[in-house]
């Protein structure tokens, strides 16, 4: 498994690590790319392993795998590392060699290897954080409590109990549930207003001013951006988010595209059932990948 990491070329926060210099060495390899939500809700844990556990002899290695195409430009992941404060040694997955060799499908994925290269646990997706830090402890010969984090902001765990919407594509190759009426979806119905072209990953704002509608019932509504800086602005229901603004935006439901990220528009004080989100484009060029939520 390991074995992979002796080919790959690029490496941050690290030197290239190889297999047989982790020999004897007990490995949590965590597979992410830096727009997910899942992966992000997880960070505060796997970063605070690394924390505790790195002078027991832990060694993480973090396999950024890209979904979008603007997760495969080293200066978007760079600049991802440092803003998420990711601080443990990454690899540059682009052609996703390490991905294939675990046989891994999903983000985030954690393995966790022995010091004879052994598999020893893994889980996918989130949750399981108690289990995952007690396989760690074993496999170290240590115990104790296990870490307690902060997990606001992005980290936030997803209102699960209540949530009713599901991730959510925008691009032709994996879109659902599209329709033509802005003004009469259903939930979990989507529609785009303006001159749009839908390409395989992201539909893109041509011209002018456009919009993307969806009805949906979570606590928080995240999209996935990249394209042409600008503006944008947030309606719920019609009206601008006051108290249920994200972290992207304020209480008039301004924000603003920067650079290539998962934006949080929306995190409502609790899911008080469907409402409908309406996003506006203020300039073109925006590409918009996947919605999210929470």
């Amino acid at each position: 498994m390991l074995s992979a990491l002796d080919d790959a070329p690029v490496w941050l926060n690290s030197e290239p690590l190889t297999a047989a210099g982790l020999g004897g060495t007990v490995v949590l390899v965590d597979f992410w790319t830096y727009s997910c939500v899942n992966w992000l809700r997880t960070l505060p844990y796997v970063s605070a392993w690394h924390e505790r556990y790195r002078d027991h002899g832990l060694v993480l290695v973090g396999v950024h795998a890209p979904e979008f195409g603007f997760e495969h430009d080293l200066d978007n992941v760079s600049r991802a590392v440092s803003d998420l404060g990711v601080g443990y040694p990454v690899v540059i997955d682009n052609d996703f060699a390490i991905w294939r060799s675990f046989r891994n499908h999903y983000w985030p994925a954690v393995y966790l290897v022995d010091g004879d290269g052994r598999l020893r646990f893994h889980h996918f997706g989130e949750e399981a954080y108690e289990e995952t830090e007690r396989a760690i402890q074993r496999l170290l010969g240590t115990d104790g409590d296990t870490v307690r984090v902060d997990t606001g902001g992005f980290a936030e765990a997803a209102d699960w109990g209540s949530l009713g919407s599901p991730e959510t594509y925008l691009g032709r190759a994996r879109g659902e549930r599209r329709t033509a009426d802005a003004a009469a979806l259903a939930l979990n119905e989507w529609a785009l207003t303006g001159d749009w072209t839908v390409g395989e990953e992201a539909a893109i704002l041509e011209t002018g001013a456009g919009a993307i509608a969806y009805r949906f019932q979570a606590r928080d509504v995240n999209l996935v951006l990249a394209g042409s800086p600008g503006r944008f602005s947030v309606l719920l229901d019609g009206e601008p988010p006051g108290g249920a603004h994200g972290l992207d935006t304020d209480a008039s439901g301004a924000g603003t595209l920067a650079e290539p990220r998962m934006y949080q528009l929306v995190r409502r004080p609790a899911n008080d059932g469907p409402c409908t989100l309406a996003v506006t484009f203020h300039e073109p060029g925006v590409r918009a990948y996947v919605l999210t939520f929470g």
